[in-house]
């Protein structure tokens, strides 16, 4: 049997449009765009994060939600204008800051889904994300994650 092969399809809430299909990202921990992230390199920058040294530049990006200052949305714009940035976001709950810096960079942004993301997409699996209905498929688990 191939159950390895079979899709998981996530459903929750788009709220910002587009359609991207990248490698995953995962962390459990709040990202701060502002202050957390070098934006000229996508790099990850605070000091104790599980993602420390870890690039989310042309990642699909799954955190529980941002945290920090609201200059974090134009953080987020500015990487996307420097190709930088992520492909996409799933959030738990997105807030204001991660929601604004998505729609200012045009950068598809999911959350609320009937599975928790956090659990159920690991790094390196090969996720799509539809921002137009609110749906995230993992279409291939990463390789390190098959038993």
């Amino acid at each position: 049997m191939r159950e390895e092969n079979k899709k998981i399809v996530l459903k929750g809430r788009g709220l910002v449009e587009g359609r991207v299909e990248g490698k995953a990202l995962v962390t459990s921990q709040p990202i701060s765009f502002y202050g957390g992230v070098n934006p000229l390199s996508g790099v990850v920058t605070e000091r104790g994060h599980e993602l420390e040294g870890k690039t989310i530049s042309g990642k699909i990006l799954v955190f529980p939600y941002g945290k920090g200052s609201t200059v974090g949305s134009y953080v987020i714009y500015h990487m996307a204008k420097i190709g930088t940035a992520p492909l996409a976001i799933i959030n738990l709950e997105s807030e204001p800051i991660i929601v604004a810096g998505c729609v200012l960079a045009n950068i598809p942004l999911v959350d609320k889904l009937d599975k928790d993301p956090i659990k159920t997409i690991e790094t390196g699996d090969m996720v799509q994300v539809n921002g137009n209905h609110g749906i995230v498929v993992i279409l291939s688990k990463s390789r390190k994650h098959k038993q």
